[in-house]
């Protein structure tokens, strides 16, 4: 398996608010593009660690804004074309249907039975007219499947976690548990995982 480094997009204004993006394509605020920046910069630090050429590696992201501005802001850290990556639909966030926008508490009020079930089984009960988890974890593995080479990745929550699982570092209910860093890298060698956090993550 080639080595993945991984990156979660920064911060938005919802992700600070507490809401729920899913799909929607919501801007990265002014710390989400700070923490781009550092992860650029943390990536640098560790592939010149390794002694590896930025330009050596394939890169990739998911289409939605929030994650393909990471890269760019990334990519221009490495002294890289910012525009020159790929972009795959595989890697985007779980849909989260009609409570894309909701905070916690809104997703319980507008449906409390599929909220308690989730509560429950969150790996597997999607929410409100969205996706689970596991309604995503095919289309990691299939990413996982093409990869041919050493790979940058920008993703989202849904991504790392199911990324986990696909690779069988954790079980569903291991991969659930604590947060997903920003401006971190996750680098996955080895059949291992490493997490690198710069000041302040």
């Amino acid at each position: 398996m080639p080595t993945i480094y991984y990156i979660r997009h920064g911060e938005t204004d919802w992700n600070a608010t507490g809401r729920f993006q899913g799909t929607q394509d919501i801007p990265l605020n002014d710390k989400g593009r700070q923490q781009a920046v550092a992860a650029g910069q943390l990536l640098g630090e560790l592939l010149k660690q390794e002694q590896r050429d930025p330009a050596s590696l394939a890169y990739v992201a998911s289409p939605l804004g929030r994650a393909r501005l990471t890269m760019e802001l990334l990519r221009r850290e490495l002294k890289l074309d910012a525009a020159d990556y790929a972009v795959d639909d595989r890697l985007r966030e779980i849909t989260y249907g009609a409570w894309e926008g909701f905070t916690l508490k809104e997703m319980e009020r507008s449906d409390p039975a599929i909220f308690a079930a989730r509560h429950l089984d969150r790996w597997n009960v999607a929410p409100l007219r969205g996706e689970s988890y596991a309604d995503r974890l095919p289309f990691i593995q299939d990413w996982l499947r093409s990869l041919r080479t050493d790979t940058v990745a920008v993703g989202h929550v849904g991504t790392a976690r199911t990324l986990m699982v696909a690779l069988g570092l954790k079980t569903p209910a291991e991969a659930l548990e604590g947060p997903i860093l920003q401006g971190a890298v996750y680098e996955f060698k080895d059949g291992g995982l490493t997490i690198f956090r710069g000041e302040g993550v």
